[in-house]
């Protein structure tokens, strides 16, 4: 009797080889890895089996070595430092065919990430980067995605980039939970500050555009300052557009921070704010951990860099038919909220 496992094998063989134009044998060579057939062949058997969602690990296409790039800003913050380790540690545990270069660049400076996502000496074959959305960042990476490379945006997305992945959270979503938390804990009127890291970053733009949303919709008795404070994550210009809009009508009873630069923010509210400020930010980074003890930081949302990391490399290397075929990617990264009760213990940079 025919094994049923066979019979089903074979008859996703014929569907790849029907979708491939090969006969039935060429695709057991090739995906068997016992082929002579060319390289040409290899790949339209292989892109057919893609296409079909095999479920298996399909034979490499390429020869030689692959180039991967990981652009991503100088930016001091415990975020963007666990972020980094966690891609080198991923990095770590790669096929040695693939070459991963590993680029920094300066927060301010447009023209290095613009070169830096640009061509380079070698063939890259792929980039994994964050960065902010302006027309010159969008344009080279478009350029990128026309050459051929597969682009992958982690942490904040960047509109109009065809067939790129975004692996990160849905900033919009943790922008709507922040303001719905501080709906739910500020029980006096007034005003709510909200503070950005920068306002280019679409992850920035879109949580604070959540926040105000679900306030305006749901929370009538409080009310958003016009303008976003924009502090590039920095203390001391949070510490100043808290101090200011603590010392001007005085009526602040809800703060959230998209961003990082919260020791400003403590050292604020611990020397202006006459009376309890509902403080939402993200990341569940050491001195968030001190400040929900104190109670001075109310809730915090986090959204799991290391996840974030093996996902951009995941997609990276299913799209270039080195791994299997990774979770869909528009699909966002959950995040969680960390409260003093369930804050644990561990190190951020551990």
């Amino acid at each position: 009797m025919e094994n049923p496992k066979r019979r089903k094998k074979t008859a996703r063989f014929a569907e790849i080889a029907e979708l491939a134009g090969v006969s039935v044998a060429t695709v057991d060579r090739v995906l068997n890895e016992r082929d002579t057939a060319s390289v040409k062949t290899r790949e339209k058997v292989v892109q057919a089996a893609r296409q079909l969602g095999i479920p298996r690990v399909l034979p490499d296409t390429r020869h030689g070595l692959v180039h991967i790039d990981i652009v991503l800003p100088d930016n001091p913050s415990p975020f963007f430092q666990r972020l980094n380790l966690a891609m080198q540690r991923g990095v770590a545990m790669l096929d040695k065919r693939l070459v991963v270069h590993r680029v920094t660049t300066p927060e301010e400076d447009e023209a290095a990430l613009v070169r830096a996502i640009g061509p380079r000496r070698y063939p890259r074959q792929a980039l994994i980067v964050s960065a902010p959305d302006t027309p010159a960042v969008r344009q080279a990476l478009q350029a990128a995605r026309a050459r051929g490379e597969h682009v992958a945006m982690v942490v904040t997305n960047v509109a109009g980039v065809p067939q790129a992945d975004y692996v990160g959270i849905d900033n919009h979503a943790a922008g709507r939970t922040a303001g719905y938390l501080l709906g739910r804990l500020c029980h006096r009127a007034g005003r709510v500050l909200i503070l950005s890291s920068r306002l280019d970053y679409l992850g920035h733009i879109e949580r604070s555009g959540g926040c105000r949303e679900v306030l305006a919709a749901r929370f009538p008795h409080l009310r958003c300052d016009g303008d976003v404070a924009e502090t590039h994550d920095d203390p001391d210009r949070c510490y100043l557009a808290l101090k200011k809009a603590l010392q001007g009508r005085g009526d602040v009873v809800g703060l959230y921070n998209t961003g990082a630069g919260s020791p400003g923010i403590h050292a604020a509210l611990q020397r202006f704010a006459q009376d309890k400020v509902c403080w939402v930010t993200h990341e569940i980074s050491d001195d968030h951990r001190q400040y929900l003890q104190q109670g001075a930081l109310d809730v915090v949302i986090d959204q799991d860099p290391d996840t974030q990391a093996i996902r951009a490399l995941q997609h990276t290397l299913a799209a270039l038919g080195m791994a299997p075929q990774a979770p869909t990617p528009d699909s966002a990264g959950e995040f969680r909220l960390y409260f003093a009760e369930n804050m644990g213990r561990r190190p951020y940079l551990a």
